[in-house]
């Protein structure tokens, strides 16, 4: 049912319109009753995991980016989600760069977006955040994407991410410093060690107890992800996840027109699989058994998220095979992971 609406209904809209419409159906699904019934998986729990000190009841979580603010936390965790990761979030808000921003290649099963961290700002976040917390409904694990303004300057990039983790930490399950994004200016050059670590230190120091992790990209070269992750030790972070989406354009079967006529951005989807599972076993190498690390980028089908998880990922996260799969795809991933652990 659902690829024949994403050909006949969803294909033919612009993308961010159609993102909003689904996100409207999903903000009401704990209303409508219908979303437990028909999504979440219902067999045993034996898939949960243990991780950052807290029991996510699937491997399997939303990538950030789907949510911007936090506004559909309830019915996302409704189609089965073991944890939902909103965000990115600054510390004001903004409305991103300009539309267009968003465009599919469904050839590749793919995605390219320069939203550049639209969002409502991290005090909005945190109203939505304490009205979810004293709502008394049962809520899933939710993470928190931070990130830094546009108009801040690298020099000051520091103080957006301090402002950001002290805001939400307190309302977050865990969060994550993103400076992985290529749709802000200047972003990914925070990934070099000496620009790394003294905002690893300060954030850290600003989440107090809450669990941080540090986002990655899949274009980093291996010398770097090597530094990287011995930086990450070095600071007593919680944890890496990797990749967040690439500015390669290699190996697609869209036509090269509509790609160059798509612009810049990251590029996410199937084409990014085998490089975010090559970053993935290049981290589990090099961090202990037990360090956790989120694996993201390419993941579309069950066999995909056993296949991290075989790697040495803790936990996996998708987004754009949520575009493609539409909501029955959770609960698919969920039982495929159920039958894997009880046969």
């Amino acid at each position: 049912m659902y690829p024949f609406i994403f050909r006949t209904v969803f294909a033919r809209m612009d993308p961010e319109r159609a993102h909003h419409l689904v996100f409207a159906f999903i903000r009401r699904l704990p209303w409508l009753g219908v979303g437990s019934l028909l999504c979440q998986f219902t067999g045993p729990r034996g898939i949960a995991v243990q991780a950052l000190g807290l029991t996510f009841p699937s491997p399997f979580g939303l990538a950030a980016g789907f949510d911007k603010n936090g506004h559909a936390v309830r019915g996302l965790a409704a189609l089965g989600f073991g944890h939902i990761e909103i965000g990115t979030l600054t510390p004001l808000a903004q409305p991103g760069n300009e539309r267009p921003r968003m465009f599919r290649l469904v050839e590749d099963r793919a995605l390219i977006n320069r939203m550049g961290f639209n969002n409502d700002g991290v005090v909005a976040a945190a109203r939505e955040l304490v009205r979810l917390r004293s709502s008394g409904a049962r809520l899933p694990i939710i993470g928190v994407n931070i990130g830094k303004n546009k108009l801040t300057p690298n020099e000051k990039a520091g103080d957006d991410y301090v402002a950001a983790a002290t805001a939400l930490g307190p309302l977050a399950d865990y969060l994550v410093i993103n400076v992985s994004s290529p749709n802000t200016p200047g972003l990914r050059s925070l990934q070099a060690v000496d620009e790394l670590r003294p905002l690893l230190t300060a954030t850290k120091r600003a989440a107090g107890t809450t669990p941080l992790l540090l986002k990655i990209a899949p274009d980093l070269a291996d010398e770097d992800i090597r530094d990287i992750a011995a930086l990450v030790l070095e600071a007593g972070l919680d944890g890496i996840i990797a990749t967040n989406t690439t500015i390669a354009r290699d190996g697609l079967r869209t036509d090269r027109a509509r790609v160059d006529a798509a612009g810049a951005g990251g590029l996410s989807g199937a084409p990014l699989r085998e490089r975010s599972l090559e970053v993935l076993r290049q981290l589990r190498a090099l961090v202990p058994s037990d360090f956790v690390i989120i694996s993201v980028g390419g993941v579309e089908t069950p066999e995909d998220v056993i296949g991290r998880l075989d790697a040495g990922a803790t936990l996996v996260q998708g987004y754009t095979g949520f575009v493609y799969q539409g909501p029955l795809w959770v609960r698919r991933i969920n039982r495929a992971l159920e039958r894997r652990t009880f046969g």
